[in-house]
């Protein structure tokens, strides 16, 4: 991946942490950053008025702004600012089209009242051509940086991997890229359904299951040797076992598929309680 970050940045604590995680992912990935603001789509509840030419100066000084703090952190970033017309849904897919990453701001965590990723958000993560991080806004370990004692626990980059085979490539691919720029262990998850226990006990699903996995994780395994990879096998629903395999973890991968039309679009229950549940940034990676 050699395409830029991208952050849609409309100035509410949400999306300036986002812009700081987006900026330590593209100072380790090596990649330029770019902020993009929609002025036509700046959150309701800012003290701006209506007129045009003001919420086009609050969106330049919602990027100088922004653009000076990451600067002054990481000096070698290499950064460019969008202030842009149409409206940010439109803008971020679009971008995605040549992004390595997108990158968004969410509320917060914990019951689904009081965690909001809004409209825009749940659109670009349902059809961006590639991954797409929402990136919570009480984040400590994403405010204070990676160094900081917050994020110590923090260690594993976690991928869910539903389907072996082809379709879990693009999500290990970022998934070790990931763990691999963090200096993190990666943990690669499997559920066991409980409908394949109907005729076979659950221990010898769960042996065959942790061959299938070692066997997809291989090719990524000898691409990466020095991430130390953790296989976790686990019976019981999908959402339930990445939950609980990931305490430790400083990235979450999910998976969804691929839409034919921007009209529709789909996330999927572990990608929908990955987003609602985990304290920490989630990657939602697309795949055929």
């Amino acid at each position: 991946m050699t395409g830029p970050v991208v952050v849609g940045l409309d100035g509410s604590p949400a999306s300036v942490t986002a812009a700081w995680w987006a900026a330590r992912e593209a100072v380790d990935r090596r990649l330029p950053l770019v902020l993009l603001h929609s002025w036509t789509t700046q959150p309701l509840d800012l003290p701006i008025a209506q007129e045009a030419h003001s919420k086009q100066r609050y969106g330049r000084e919602i990027l100088e702004r922004a653009s000076a703090e990451l600067l002054h952190r990481y000096g070698d970033l290499a950064l460019t600012t969008e202030l842009v017309s149409e409206p940010a849904t439109h803008a971020l897919l679009e971008r995605g089209e040549s992004a390595s990453v997108l990158v968004l701001g969410s509320r917060g965590h914990g019951s689904v009242a009081s965690f909001l990723l809004g409209s825009i958000s749940l659109h670009v993560l349902g059809l961006a051509p590639c991954p797409t991080v929402a990136v919570r806004a009480d984040d400590p370990a994403v405010e204070a940086g990676w160094g900081h004692p917050a994020a110590a626990d923090r260690n594993e980059v976690v991928v869910g991997v539903q389907e072996p085979g082809a379709a879990a490539d693009p999500l290990l691919e970022f998934a070790f890229t990931a763990a691999a720029t963090r200096g993190a262990g990666l943990r690669a998850v499997r559920a066991v359904p409980l409908a394949s226990l109907a005729t076979r006990r659950d221990e010898d699903v769960e042996a065959d299951e942790r061959v299938r996995l070692a066997e997809v994780l291989a090719p990524w395994r000898e691409k990466y040797p020095d991430v130390p990879v953790t296989k976790h096998v686990a019976t019981g629903p999908a959402t339930q076992v990445l939950l609980t395999a990931s305490t430790r973890g400083c990235l979450i991968v999910v998976g969804r598929r691929r839409h034919p039309s921007h009209l529709t679009w789909k996330l999927g229950p572990v990608a929908h309680a990955a987003l609602h549940h985990v304290p920490c940034p989630v990657a939602v990676v697309p795949h055929d």
